[in-house]
């Protein structure tokens, strides 16, 4: 069966922020479809598609919208019929938010801003072959904290215990860090956060003096999740 791939945009301001475009350099030559939830589009048919990939947002998990109910509703029938699901940093919040409920969520103690290491604690056939620790790019102001089982903590950082997650024996996995976005996006996305005048300024500032020249673990990862099978368990 071909790989089809559903990319969940979370985009608010869509046309401002389109975090699907940092995806699909990634997925080339796989069928891709993406949906803008916050923009309350009908669900799609789940059916039609083998993977789901959720991206990040400027959303904050932590303040409730309407749309968070679709989508849990669609994460939900994903793992209902085997689909892999993949989550990363909002998406990653999104997964607990849907499957384990909004009390495993919190803002973090200190914001996650520029690169970090992501260190494994447990082996998974989705991070076979990568360094460990592997360095990628990191931006947040939430966090997922103590999830129930049976999520699995499989990765950390010094500043956030719960970096990476697997939702039991299910292909379903959530990534806080954002492999999608390599080094050069990165950097136009933090000058372009300083010229709105977004916070936290003082961390975006030492992140622009300490860009790793690479960020390339994304295709490793998406390959290796490509590869998981879809089907109903």
């Amino acid at each position: 069966m071909s790989k089809r791939v559903l990319i969940v945009s979370n985009a608010v301001h869509k046309f401002l922020f389109r975090p699907h475009w940092h995806w699909m350099p990634h997925l080339e030559g796989v069928e891709t479809r993406i949906v803008n939830l916050p923009s309350n589009p009908p669900l799609p048919d789940l059916d039609a598609f083998t993977h789901v990939i959720l991206t990040g947002s400027e959303a904050s998990i932590l303040q409730r919208r309407p749309w968070f109910r679709q989508e849990t509703q669609l994460i939900r029938g994903a793992v209902d019929r085997g689909i892999p699901v993949l989550g990363s940093c909002f998406g990653h919040q999104m997964l607990v938010h849907a499957l384990s409920g909004p009390d495993f969520l919190r803002r973090c103690r200190v914001p996650e801003v520029g690169w970090a290491d992501v260190e494994m604690i447990r082996p998974d056939p989705l991070f076979d072959g990568l360094p460990n620790p592997w360095r990628t790019f990191v931006y947040h102001f939430d966090e997922v904290a103590d999830p129930p089982l049976p999520w699995e903590r499989l990765g950390r950082t010094e500043r956030c215990a719960t970096h990476v997650l697997r939702y039991g024996d299910h292909p379903v996995w959530g990534l806080q860090a954002h492999p999608e976005i390599s080094s050069r996006k990165a950097k136009i996305l933090m000058r372009a956060t300083l010229l709105l005048g977004r916070r936290p300024a003082r961390h975006i500032v030492h992140a622009l003096r300490n860009v790793p020249p690479r960020n390339d673990v994304a295709d490793r990862i998406v390959a290796r999740f490509l590869d998981q099978p879809s089907g109903r368990r």
